[in-house]
């Protein structure tokens, strides 16, 4: 099972930070949008998402997967993955399911009845990842974040 040797899983703490800004560049720098999506991951979600967010190092403390995730303060009955990431030397090996879904299991624990995430319509590697986990993949929504700012949107349930 994925859950054990050698991954050491824990929740997301303020600590983590740095580990994950750097991870980011490292494993998105390949196309040059490791900086653009680091900026997405402010301290805040360190200090306050804990509980909902996870991070899984190898046997070794490096790095190798996290999730920053957390219930909707306007619609409590959602979930949100704000960031799920796999180191590439990893990345087929379960970690991003694993990850979605115990994130998928708290925040059904939580009183949420679905898990909502948003990509880039560039992003096709994680619109595969997300129809792979079973999620509703939406058409790319126009001006999802403001003028150009196309996303694409996924849900699904996570009713009992």
């Amino acid at each position: 099972m994925i859950d054990d040797e050698p991954w050491r899983w824990r929740a997301l703490a303020e600590d983590d930070q740095a580990d994950v800004l750097a991870a980011v560049r490292t494993w998105w720098g390949e196309d040059g949008g490791g900086d653009a999506r680091a900026v997405l991951l402010p301290r805040l979600f360190f200090q306050h998402f804990g509980p909902t967010s996870w991070t899984v190092r190898d046997d070794g403390g490096r790095l190798v997967a996290f999730l920053v995730g957390f219930v909707s303060q306007t619609d409590p009955t959602v979930g949100y993955v704000h960031f799920l990431g796999v180191s590439p030397d990893v990345r087929g090996t379960g970690l991003g399911r694993a990850l979605h879904d115990r994130f998928a299991a708290t925040v059904r624990d939580l009183g949420c009845t679905s898990v909502r995430a948003i990509t880039s319509v560039g992003n096709t590697r994680s619109q595969e990842f997300h129809r792979r986990l079973g999620f509703v993949v939406s058409d790319p929504v126009d001006d999802y974040d403001g003028a150009g700012g196309a996303r694409v949107c996924f849900s699904q349930s996570v009713d009992d």
